[in-house]
């Protein structure tokens, strides 16, 4: 089990600090509207996490269960779209753009407004059919508990980390805004991240 766990919470921890939309959007909030609002919209848009664990934790469970060479081509598919996912990275451009221009919203608003851009995001579904199947430790055991223990982990490291931007995001900022070639460095990290985690799912 831990030789899974640890793997995955390794993985996630570095694709959540990889320079995606979501915490450049809480890096956003943070810096227009404080860093309450960046802590509510880090609410809001972890609170999705479950739905899109929800609906990976039972439909992929029942396809284990009807048949494992299907699962054994998710596993692939899982791959081949990380690697997907790193070419598009490698074909976008470097740099971090943080645009501060976002008018102040009520509490309320914020958590709702990360929740709904969070579930309603197919990406994000794709993403955890890709991510998650293949650190299953127990595949013919309670493939829903396992599901839900990764989504767990998968929500507390991006809870703490989205929490951690919006304490420092004017530090962040400034250092993003300053070291031009930050954006590069990202970049790559992101790139090396979804060819190893393919690659890791693979073998």
């Amino acid at each position: 089990m831990l030789l899974q766990l640890i793997p995955f919470l390794t993985a996630s921890i570095l694709l959540t600090l990889s320079p995606g939309p979501d915490i450049i959007y809480v890096l956003v909030q943070s810096i227009s509207n404080g860093k309450k609002a960046g802590i509510i919209t880090t609410l809001g848009l972890v609170s999705g996490i479950l739905i899109h664990t929800s609906l990976v934790a039972f439909g992929v469970s029942a396809i284990i269960k009807a048949s494992p060479i299907l699962f054994t081509l998710i596993k692939v598919f899982g791959a081949l779209y990380l690697f997907y996912l790193a070419y598009r990275v490698f074909k976008s451009d470097s740099s971090v753009v943080i645009d501060g221009s976002i008018p102040a919203k009520r509490s309320r608003n914020l958590f709702r407004q990360g929740f709904i851009m969070n579930v309603l995001n197919p990406k994000v579904t794709i993403f955890f059919l890709a991510f998650f199947p293949g650190f299953l430790w127990e595949p013919d055991g309670n493939t829903v508990f396992q599901f839900y223990l990764l989504g767990f982990l998968f929500l507390l490291q991006a809870l703490l980390i989205f929490g951690t931007v919006a304490l420092l995001a004017g530090k962040i900022s400034n250092y993003l805004l300053k070291h031009e070639k930050s954006g590069v460095f990202l970049k790559w990290i992101q790139i090396v991240v979804f060819i190893g985690i393919g690659i890791l799912i693979l073998v």
